[in-house]
């Protein structure tokens, strides 16, 4: 078999071919220079980002005949050797088909012998992770007395699994994921060695589908280059990599932002039809939105890989959505991908997730609070009708005005407790309709969501009257946060109004300001309220009164 596949012929030789790892490269380049080599080395990272490659480099590097160097020599017959895997001192091993204690004892038995031809005898040992947890014990002797002549390089793609005995005694280099423009960069120089033809968009489609591993975007390039004709295109690219056009998305960008399901739902079964991966899918709308994202808070000359190619389309699309509404779509799909993953049929999640996504509209709001001020011009205009016809309204007394607006004070300066409110409450406050709440007030809570109930936990209703209820918080940071929920207030006020038969205002203060109001409003209404107890008497009282005389009465609340 005489052909090779393109990440076989292309695999790196030397640092500087190694792509997207320069923090590592450069580490171990400075480290060979300065004979501060270590006797063990940890490689994690995904897939197909260069971590046996590197290893294989560095192995050459240390044992290079024209050393020591930035870069191996690969003429030297050492070099080639390593290369050609025909020098016996470089010895590659796959943890996962030699797992077992008596592989790694057989190892431990032959360390001690020097390098036949080499300076140093290297062990790479890939998806390390694989070991037996007999098999690490076994290596952990060798790795805390190594001979001088023998380095270690582990490498795995889950770091996780390796006991953290073997982690603290290597040197840990961790390899990134290589970025699209990168890869773009690297399959373009090849297809220029082999004189190929190419769009440049079909290039950053398969390095964004190789989602950071080079080795799967040479693949990809491999399966483009047989399937296309002279040739390489953005759709021979879309079709080998599942992708999705960005016209398409376009299309679904808009229906969404318009609202138009039925656009959405026919958009997505054309797109299913013709043999597009629903998980492709859902992947290239998160990069899409997080394009659109980034499209509308970074200057152009910033960014690299957006959707630009039909950038005057794009320009108009970014324009109707607001930052909050692609937050919004991206968790949406987010969940939607998540949820796809443990389900037999990830089509029918797809379309429900479409529908959700048509309802959210960053005009909605706008259209809200435009509908409301249009109600608050209405009842303006009703109000002047009223003064016209000239119906009096109340008076308010200039003291009044001043308890409206004069603030009590926090000890904290957080959270100011609306002073008129609470007095116009207490002056017409009930026993009765305070009792009525007190009785319901478990109810009440229980009927709110957890996160409200949880905010009105601490907190009781200590006054009553037919338009309102002081409700006191043990906590001010919990007062603050109930009455700055709209929702709460909002759904609170309506059981409220259930349950007094008349329309109640929830009004809350923390418990230090209503300790505080409270004294106040009495030492200013003692005589008042002294008067409005002698008129407001029960008639049971009075009868009492009358059968057995007011000086053997005695009233208990």
């Amino acid at each position: 078999m005489s052909y090779q596949a393109l990440y076989r012929v292309w695999r790196p030789q030397n640092f500087h071919d190694v792509v997207g790892q320069e923090h590592i490269t450069k580490t171990l380049q400075n480290a060979i220079l300065e004979n501060k080599i270590s006797h063990a080395y940890l490689f994690t990272g995904p897939r197909g980002t260069g971590k046996t490659s590197a290893a294989k480099i560095f192995s050459k590097a240390v044992n290079c005949q024209n050393g020591p160097a930035l870069e191996p020599c690969n003429e030297c017959a050492i070099c080639q050797g390593i290369t050609n895997g025909s020098i016996p001192d470089v010895i590659e091993i796959d943890a996962a088909s030699n797992n077992g204690v008596e592989e790694i004892r057989d190892i431990r038995d032959k360390v001690k012998y020097t390098p036949n031809v080499a300076k140093y005898k290297v062990y790479i040992i890939d998806e390390v992770h694989m070991l037996s947890i007999g098999a690490f014990n076994a290596l952990l002797k060798t790795l805390e007395e190594p001979p001088q002549h023998v380095i270690f390089i582990l490498a795995t793609t889950e770091p996780h699994k390796i006991p953290l005995t073997i982690i603290s005694r290597c040197q840990r280099f961790d390899f990134k994921r290589i970025s699209a423009q990168n890869i773009a960069e690297r399959m373009k120089f090849i297809l220029n060695d082999y004189g190929y033809t190419y769009e440049e968009e079909a290039l950053k489609i398969i390095a964004n589908a190789a989602e950071g591993g080079m080795r799967d975007a040479l693949s990809l390039l491999d399966q483009t280059i047989s399937f296309s004709e002279n040739q390489i295109t953005v759709e021979d690219a879309l079709t080998i990599t599942g992708s999705v056009s960005q016209q398409v998305l376009n299309e679904l960008a808009n229906a969404i932002v318009e609202r138009d399901t039925q656009t959405a739902l026919t958009s997505l079964n054309t797109i299913l039809a013709s043999g597009k991966d629903s998980e492709r899918l859902i992947e290239d709308l998160i990069q899409y939105y997080r394009d659109l994202l980034l499209y509308k808070n970074s200057s152009i000359s910033n960014l690299t890989f957006l959707h630009l190619e039909h950038e005057e389309e794009f320009s108009r699309i970014a324009k109707n959505y607001n930052q909050e509404l692609i937050f919004k779509v991206i968790d949406q799909l987010n969940r939607t991908q998540q949820e796809m993953k443990f389900t037999n049929h990830p089509v029918i999640f797809l379309e429900v997730c479409f529908v959700q996504l048509c309802q959210l509209n960053p005009i909605e709001q706008e259209n809200e609070i435009n509908r409301l001020k249009a109600e608050i011009e209405e009842l303006k205009e009703e109000i002047n009708r009223i003064k016209e016809l000239g119906l009096p309204e109340r008076a308010s007394s200039p003291v009044e005005d001043r308890k409206e607006q004069r603030p009590v004070k926090s000890n904290k300066g957080s959270y100011k407790a609306p002073v008129g409110k609470i007095e116009n409450v207490l002056s017409n406050a009930t026993k009765q309709n305070l009792k009525l709440i007190k009785e319901q007030w478990g109810n009440l809570i229980g009927k709110l969501k957890k996160s409200h109930s949880a905010l009105l936990n601490d907190a009781e209703p200590v006054a009553a009257s037919s338009s309102g209820c002081i409700i006191k918080f043990k906590y001010e940071i919990h007062c603050q946060m109930a009455m700055n929920n709209a929702e709460l207030i909002n759904v609170t006020n309506q059981i409220l109004s259930k349950i007094t038969g008349q329309k109640t205002e929830i009004i809350g203060i923390p418990e230090d300001q209503w300790l505080e109001i409270r004294n106040e409003f009495l030492s200013q209404h003692r005589d008042q309220l002294k008067e409005q107890e002698q008129t407001n008497t029960d008639p049971f009282i009075d009868l009492a009164k009358q059968l057995v005389g007011e000086e053997l009465l005695e009233i208990k609340e």
